[in-house]
C-alpha cells in the first residue's frame, strides 16, 4: 500500500467505527416499531440534503437484507410527502392513494397495501423519516396510533442528535481513547432514551 492508500484506508475505518452506534440506535428503532405496530416491515430514511435524496439505513424485516444504503429522490413517494411536509401520515390503501409510488415500492421487491409514516424532527430540523409497512389494522385505526408513531419518531431523532457519527469523529480527533469512552456513553444514553419510550409505548399502546 502507498501512504496515501493507507490513509484513505484508515480514514475509512474510522468512520466506520463512528457509524457503528448510529447503525445500531437505527436498527433498534426499525425494530421496535415493527414490534410494537403489529408491522410486517419498518425503515428509517436519512436525508442527504446536499444530494436532496433519502437513503435507507435501517430496515426491519422485508428487503433488510439488500436495501441498506439505497437511495431515491427526496421528493418521491410518501416518505418524501412527509420528509417535505415535517406531518405524519397513515394510509389504510395504498392502491387508492395518489401520493403512492408503486414503481419505487416494487423497485424494493416489498409493495404494502398500508402504511404509517413520520418525520424524524429535532431541533426544528428533518433528518429523515421513519415508516411502518402493513401495521397491525389496530395500530392504523386512529389518530392517537399515527400520535405515538410521530412521539416515538421523535424521541428517536433525539436519540439520532444524541449520536451523530460528527460528534463522535470530533471527540475522537481530540483524544482516541476518551472519544470511545464518550462514544460508549452517548451509545448508552441514546439508547436508554429510545428504551424509555418503547416501554411508554407498550403501556398505552
Amino acid at each position: 500500500m502507498t501512504p496515501r492508500t493507507d490513509s484513505a484506508a484508515a480514514l475509512s475505518s474510522t468512520a466506520a467505527v463512528a457509524d457503528a452506534p448510529r447503525s445500531e440506535l437505527l436498527q433498534s428503532v426499525v425494530d421496535v416499531a415493527r414490534a410494537i405496530f403489529g408491522a410486517e416491515a419498518s425503515s428509517v430514511f436519512l436525508l442527504d440534503e446536499e444530494a436532496d435524496e433519502l437513503v435507507f439505513q435501517a430496515v426491519s424485516g422485508q428487503g433488510e437484507e439488500f436495501l441498506v444504503g439505497r437511495r431515491f429522490p427526496a421528493g418521491r413517494g410518501i416518505a418524501g410527502w412527509v420528509a417535505t411536509s415535517g406531518e405524519p401520515m397513515v394510509v389504510d390503501d395504498l392502491s387508492a392513494d395518489p401520493s403512492f409510488d408503486r414503481s419505487l415500492a416494487e423497485s424494493t421487491a416489498y409493495v404494502p397495501n398500508a402504511l404509517m409514516a413520520a418525520p424524524l424532527i429535532s431541533d426544528a430540523r428533518i433528518l429523515g423519516v421513519l415508516e411502518v409497512l402493513d401495521p397491525s389494522p389496530q395500530a392504523r385505526s386512529g389518530v392517537r396510533e399515527l400520535d405515538l408513531l410521530a412521539m416515538f419518531a421523535r424521541q428517536a431523532a433525539a436519540a439520532l442528535r444524541v449520536i451523530t457519527p460528527e460528534r463522535v469523529r470530533e471527540t475522537e480527533e481530540r483524544t482516541a481513547p476518551a472519544g470511545h469512552t464518550l462514544a460508549g456513553a452517548q451509545r448508552e444514553d441514546a439508547l436508554r432514551l429510545l428504551g424509555s419510550l418503547e416501554r411508554l409505548l407498550r403501556g398505552v399502546g
